[in-house]
């Protein structure tokens, strides 16, 4: 498997544990107020992450150079930054919301390039 595929299941996992962990605190303390940012975390941190690694291990070449390294920093960097953002925003502190918005965006760039890894022919 290629590194990237494998660091990807390695960001995966720890998104999840993080969704989780935010899942058993709304489920203890009765405030379900950050629900979309436990939610945000586990599609996007969790879901999508493994995803990306599972398409990355089936397509080996599609992992090699620049490109890929970058849309992983872009993609991680973006939904770290939106799921503490949304989750601050949403426990009541408004004035964060140019945050969430700008990492949306973030993340969002992220699934471009990897859209463009998709449709970019593989290097021999």
């Amino acid at each position: 498997m290629p590194a990237l595929a494998n660091l990807y299941f390695r960001t995966a996992i720890l998104f999840l544990i993080v969704g989780i962990g935010i899942g058993i605190h709304m489920s203890i303390s009765g405030n379900h107020n950050v629900i979309g940012a436990h939610a945000h975390i586990n599609l996007l941190g969790w879901v999508t992450s493994a995803i990306f690694g599972g398409y990355l291990a089936l397509n080996p070449a599609k992992a090699a150079g620049l490109l890929p390294r970058l849309q992983y920093g872009v993609y991680v960097l973006g939904v770290l930054a939106m799921g503490v953002s949304l989750y601050l925003m949403l426990d009541g502190n408004a004035g964060i919301e140019p945050v969430v918005a700008i990492s949306s965006l973030v993340t969002f760039a992220g699934v471009l390039l990897f859209a463009l890894i998709i449709f970019m022919p593989a290097k021999n």
